[in-house]
């Protein structure tokens, strides 16, 4: 949701806050925490130019690749919802608002979108329904292996084109004329409408995708956009430069001429010096660095993400972790408050006991209040009890060694030593870390070279289905290949059903199901505290959409 409710706060009042962060922000509220005093405009004069209306930004990493019907990743997402644009979009109040698509109706068994003249592509012809039916294409054919193809199971027969059993011409979805998409669904829908808002939805252009031989999305000009910026330089490894795009239909509302993404770092004493040198406009904080941004009066921010992190174990009969005694006793000796406030010591973290975040609605409120919770357990002779009985069901003396496949970030480096540190010693099992860069830990965990792998998964759509349906067996980001008929079966509920009711009752039984299983381990829920500078105004932090959004923002005063 759209930065908003802005107070000032004492630096006593903000640090009694941080003792008791998890209780705030879980809609994606931000806060401003404390108020400019010491930081004058010349001090960050180089991270942002009221003149020319341009930023200089950091990057968490480099996105892997921008083909829409490919990308799985947040700095992906993040980059794609600044450069394309799909039929709706996420508005600067967290709702959906007409993208592409000017109006649009959507009933039971199909779905019309009527598309607006105006839109255009980077090169200045029109964006038409036909790009729309290549782009979903796509997505949907097995020889691309699309990670979110599931995404589009919901239109008439993209579940038997995905497993081969049809070609892809037969998608439900026809372009009438340039400016009007048909959709035919297969079942009832009832979030539909926030699905063509997603990455997967978006429409490629079949002319030019030819024209990149195999290379569309792997640099700046691979690359063509409908949306308010477009990439005018790609330096792999080290820079990400977006400029306005002057053919965009709303561009009179896209106030930045250029968001230079010029560091890719995760790093948070990085990013804060490069806060504090002037060459980053925005700087994310951990326990360290926020007392020296409370130290220098700066003014701070506080956003939960909407994400939540755990640990996903493969379920692959070859693999130690498929025995259920075993991932058990992993589960009982983690505990999540240990590793959430004395281990990682982010602001903003909450230790998480569900797939399913805190801020999700279900029927009539908070989903977590309508479906079983798991308790938090922590019990070590419970778990020895278990890793005997693995052993026993495996035939072995000893676990094999397990490998815990991890991203070279500060946070998931600390989350994997104690890891591995309460592994050791309370269940003497010997655990290798196989610590990756983010692209390289994306590969292999989609190939399953893993025993446990530290995942996060940030929402799709504002819907509890975008958890919910995580670990069924057909979705290819369930990378440890978890399978279980019931769980199949309620997920199917969940996403044919229009009532809230039932589909509340779906929820709990998925979450039954993945705690009696053991299907992952929840661990966290991230937040983040950051320090932005204060003329740059118009930034939307949200849980759902690309995060942090750009496109409203801008920067006041003299540069």
């Amino acid at each position: 949701m759209p930065e908003s409710n802005q107070s000032h706060r004492s630096v006593g009042r903000y640090l009694v806050q941080l003792a008791v962060v998890g209780v705030f922000g879980f809609a994606g509220l931000v806060w401003v925490l404390g108020w400019l005093a010491g930081l004058t405009e010349s001090t960050l004069a180089d991270a942002v130019d009221a003149d020319a209306q341009t930023v200089t930004i950091v990057v968490a990493e480099e996105p892997p690749q921008l083909d829409s019907s490919l990308s799985t990743d947040t700095s992906s997402f993040m980059v794609l919802g600044h450069v394309m644009e799909g039929l709706l979009r996420y508005g600067k109040d967290g709702g959906l608002e007409p993208g592409v698509a000017e109006r649009w109706e959507i009933g039971e068994d199909r779905a019309t979108f009527w598309l607006r003249r105006d839109a255009r592509w980077s090169d200045g012809r029109p964006v038409t329904a036909h790009d729309f039916v290549f782009g979903w294409r796509r997505t949907i054919d097995p020889a691309n292996g699309s990670s979110y193809a599931f995404i589009l199971y919901a239109i008439e027969n993209a579940e038997q084109i995905n497993l081969g059993k049809l070609p892809v011409e037969t998608l439900g979805v026809r372009a009438v004329d340039d400016f009007q998409l048909d959709v035919s669904l297969q079942r009832p829908v009832a979030y539909f409408d926030k699905l063509v808002a997603f990455p997967s939805y978006y429409p490629i252009r079949e002319d030019f995708f030819a024209s990149t031989r195999g290379r569309y999305g792997a640099d700046a000009d691979t690359l063509l956009y409908n949306g308010p910026f477009e990439i005018s330089k790609w330096i792999h490894g080290a820079r990400l430069r977006l400029e306005k795009n002057p053919h965009y239909w709303d561009k009179a509302r896209i106030r930045l001429q250029a968001i230079d993404a010029a560091y890719f770092t995760r790093d948070p004493s990085t990013q804060l010096n490069l806060y504090r040198e002037g060459r980053a406009a925005v700087a994310s904080l951990n326990v360290e660095t926020v007392e020296t941004a409370l130290r220098k009066r700066w003014p701070i921010s506080r956003f939960a993400s909407g994400a939540v992190f755990y640990l996903e174990l493969n379920h692959r009969p070859e693999r130690p972790t498929s025995n259920l005694h075993l991932r058990r006793a992993l589960s009982l000796v983690i505990d999540r408050d240990e590793l959430v406030y004395n281990v990682i010591r982010t602001a903003g973290f909450v230790p998480a006991p569900s797939l399913f975040p805190i801020w999700l609605q279900g029927a009539n409120g908070p989903l977590r209040n309508e479906i079983p919770v798991p308790p938090m357990k922590v019990d070590v002779d419970l778990a020895r009890h278990h890793l005997e009985l693995a052993k026993r069901e495996l035939g072995v003396d000893e676990i094999p060694r397990l490998m815990m496949l991890v991203t070279d970030s500060p946070t998931t480096a600390k989350e994997a030593e104690y890891l591995q540190n309460i592994f050791q010693t309370r269940l003497g099992l010997d655990v290798a870390i196989d610590k990756q860069i983010f692209k390289q830990r994306l590969a292999k965990a989609a190939a399953g070279d893993f025993d446990i792998v530290v995942s996060g998964w940030g929402p799709d759509y504002d819907d509890p289905l975008t958890f919910g349906d995580l670990f069924a067996s057909w979705n290819q980001n369930n990378h440890g290949k978890f399978s279980n008929a019931e769980l199949d079966r309620w997920v199917a509920t969940a996403q044919t059903s229009l009532d809230p009711g039932h589909r509340v009752f779906a929820f709990g039984q998925i979450q039954r199901i993945l705690a009696e299983e053991v299907a992952l381990i929840p661990t966290y829920e991230p937040g983040s505290v950051y320090v932005r500078h204060p003329l740059l105004q118009g930034v939307v932090r949200r849980a759902v959409g690309p995060d942090p959004d750009y496109t409203n923002a801008y920067i006041t005063g003299e540069s």
